[in-house]
């Protein structure tokens, strides 16, 4: 998502809001209540501010090249929703303020030097809980109690940060007499083969990690 500031007259306070959301799916309301947010806080667009959306449906190659078109337009401010769209922001631009969204440990990741003074041009929000892991082998196990085996699924080209919730996962493994392992998919027949892969073998179980898996944007 992105937006920019104009000034209606020359003492009008200018306010500038660049961002990436990955797809238009399921986005449309949480851009609505950003709006209205940013109306209530005096930011009117098309008076103030001047809002400018991308879309980069988790494709990389797409999010880098909105990256750039982004910072070269020189805006106040970035805002990017997820980690593969916060990736190629945060390597092409050092001093233009970026606020991230759902982003798995940012840490960890590199992001910011720590979650009390990130420090740098980012701050954001991020939705990565260590704890996440066993409470998804909690729940198969609550259902299935004599699953024994989990297949956790994941796309490795928009999910880079898979690797934090496979770690969270595997600790917690043992806890619940569970052995873990992974099925990296990048297309349907990816899934299909890794689903026949498991064979007819009652105990075990799979779980998809959530993001969107096939790189046709299927869910």
């Amino acid at each position: 998502m992105a937006a920019r500031g104009a000034c209606a007259r020359a003492h009008d306070t200018r306010g500038c809001a660049d961002g990436i959301c990955r797809d238009r799916s399921g986005i449309q309301a949480r851009c609505n209540a950003f709006e209205r947010g940013l109306d209530e806080a005096g930011w009117d667009k098309g008076r103030n501010l001047e809002l400018t959306y991308r879309w980069g449906a988790s494709n990389p190659d797409l999010l880098s090249r909105y990256a750039e078109e982004l910072v070269r337009a020189a805006p106040d401010i970035l805002l990017a929703f997820g980690t593969p769209a916060l990736i190629p922001l945060h390597k092409v631009t050092t001093t233009i303020p970026i606020v991230f969204a759902a982003v798995s440990d940012p840490v960890g990741q590199g992001f910011v030097a720590s979650v009390s003074h990130p420090g740098g041009n980012l701050t954001g929000f991020s939705n990565f809980d260590p704890d996440i892991g066993s409470k998804w082998l909690q729940l198969l196990k609550d259902v299935a109690p004599s699953v024994a085996h989990v297949t956790v699924m994941f796309n490795p080209r928009i999910s880079p940060y898979n690797a934090l919730w496979m770690k969270a996962i595997e600790q917690a493994g043992p806890r619940f007499q569970v052995s873990v392992s992974q099925a990296s998919v990048q297309s349907d027949e990816d899934i299909r083969n890794a689903i026949r892969g498991l064979g007819r073998n009652l105990e075990v179980a799979f779980s998809c990690r959530p993001t969107r898996l096939p790189l046709n944007g299927r869910p």
